[in-house]
């Protein structure tokens, strides 16, 4: 719904103006200013008597974020194309504005922004009054940073034109929505700290209430992406108490999409900490929300951090969940699908791949499983090749050697020597200077795996023994993580004990 705020006097006009197009008035109201307080939305325009027809400062990044001229003049045209743009009818908007070229074409620039069509940021022009030269830098900062094409990306041309905007902002109102879009910028590029400074600064400078939430909502953003294991215990808990803040602040002002986006990072939050059931909370609701607005796309999203969530809460001992974890990512690979999004695709492979491997059921079933689960993983690796994605290549190899030390006895094939080589294939890209706690897992992988090859008497030779005994020293020595330094303790106790009963038999 678009809402057209004004003086009590214009009301009138105004409606009539809205009228002249036929069923119009269902989509667009004319509100009085005295009587309500307009939202900080794109889908509303305010009109005076003075200044003409003025944007709000889009806080709700309904539209993109690019802005328009600081006073329109107000005729029928100007106003109607305005409407129809919001509307998302740039054909009659164009109509409508043929005669105002400048507006016209900030128009169609948004269009093709909302649209990922490339624009030349040679078409911004200003006179440079101070809110057009403010508006001249944001502008260009936008199209360098949305609107290029991938031989046109500049990011030194883009920073620069995001610090001109702040530098020349008229108030810190200004500034801050700039910054949330540089700091939107910087987060991309991985410029951690750099983007949580500029955000705090700009928390400093916000003139409404609306702005604090949203630059917050962007911080988040840049805590959550500077989270590794171990994961900070303070970190966390900022992480935890802010998101709680701006969801407050979404569901005061109903905002039930936003408010479903956040759950799902709160979620994740509370599944770092190991808070399972609070982590499951919110990402059901995230859910629910989601389901009742009619957003597939953003549904499937929070199916599939779902089936994350409960995956993970099953590996911790409640092998319960394997099956609700399943059914979400199942939901998920509705949107997901291999031709369209072929890395969600195949990471849902991987995790359905150890699902299959681990899910509780009558063992006449676990062959069965066992096929399902092999086919996932290689659709997995089908698309994480060494070449091209050789971290996840890595993960899928370790998982699947883990997966097969579970599947049932094969007449046809050897289990156990097929994961010894999928995790000497994981061991080849996680290197010690790489990836050394990866590494350590899949070191000591192997050497859990080794000693049922011995068991069964086909690995007891002294060539097998001393790969075993130098993985496990070198799994103790590359991380200070406690838990694997004392696996590879066990291991290496366990290991002497076979060393002396093998010399006692030779």
């Amino acid at each position: 719904m678009i809402t057209i705020f004004t003086q009590s006097e214009l009301v009138p006009d105004l409606r009539q103006m809205i009228a002249s197009e036929p069923r119009l008035d269902e989509l667009v109201a004319v509100a009085d200013l005295l009587d309500q307080k307009p939202d900080p939305s794109g889908y509303h325009l305010i009109v005076r008597q003075k200044s003409g027809i003025v944007q709000l400062v889009d806080w709700y990044n309904v539209l993109p974020p690019y802005l328009l001229p600081e006073e329109i003049e107000m005729n029928a045209n100007n106003l109607l194309g305005l409407v129809f743009a919001r509307l998302g009818n740039y054909e009659k908007a164009y109509t409508y504005l043929h005669d105002n070229q400048v507006l016209l074409n900030d128009i169609d620039i948004i269009n093709c922004l909302q649209n990922g069509i490339p624009v030349d940021a040679s078409r911004l022009t200003s006179n440079f009054k101070p809110f057009e030269e403010y508006r001249f830098c944001h502008n260009s900062a936008i199209l360098h940073h949305y609107a290029a094409s991938e031989h046109s990306f500049d990011a030194d041309k883009t920073r620069y034109f995001y610090r001109e905007a702040m530098n020349s902002a008229p108030n810190g109102e200004y500034y801050a929505f700039t910054a949330r879009q540089y700091a939107i910028f910087l987060t991309d590029l991985g410029e951690l700290l750099q983007a949580e400074h500029l955000l705090d600064d700009a928390i400093k400078t916000a003139l409404s209430d609306d702005a604090v939430p949203e630059l917050k909502t962007v911080l988040c953003g840049v805590w959550m992406k500077k989270l590794v294991v171990p994961y900070d215990v303070d970190l966390l808990e900022t992480l935890k108490t802010t998101l709680g803040e701006v969801l407050q602040h979404y569901q005061k002002q109903e905002r039930r999409v936003e408010e479903a986006l956040l759950l799902v990072d709160a979620a994740q939050v509370a599944n770092y900490a190991e808070s399972f059931s609070e982590a499951l909370g919110y990402i059901t609701r995230a859910v629910d929300i989601l389901r009742k607005e009619e957003m597939p796309e953003l549904l499937a999203q929070a199916q599939y951090r779902r089936g994350i969530l409960l995956y993970t809460w099953a590996k911790n001992d409640n092998p319960q969940f394997f099956k609700g974890a399943l059914e979400s990512f199942q939901e998920a690979l509705k949107v997901f699908t291999r031709d369209e999004t072929p890395d969600v695709f195949a990471d849902i492979q991987q995790y359905l791949g150890v699902i299959y491997a681990e899910i509780p059921d009558e063992v006449k079933k676990k062959s069965i499983w066992a096929g399902i689960s092999s086919s996932s993983f290689q659709q997995a690796l089908n698309y994480f090749n060494r070449d091209e994605h050789p971290y996840e290549y890595a993960m899928v190899c370790n998982n699947y050697a883990n997966a097969l030390t579970k599947y049932p006895e094969a007449k046809h094939s050897d289990n156990l020597e097929k994961a010894l080589f999928y995790y000497a294939e994981a061991l080849n890209i996680r290197t010690a200077a790489d990836w050394p706690l990866e590494r350590a897992v899949t070191l000591l992988n192997f050497v859990e795996t080794g000693w049922y090859l011995n068991l069964e008497g086909n690995g007891s030779s002294r060539a097998h023994f001393e790969q075993m005994l130098a993985y496990a020293q070198e799994a103790e020595q590359l991380t200070n993580d406690p838990a694997i330094i004392q696996e590879a303790q066990q291991q290496l106790k366990k290991l002497e004990e076979l060393r002396v009963a093998l010399e006692q038999e030779a």
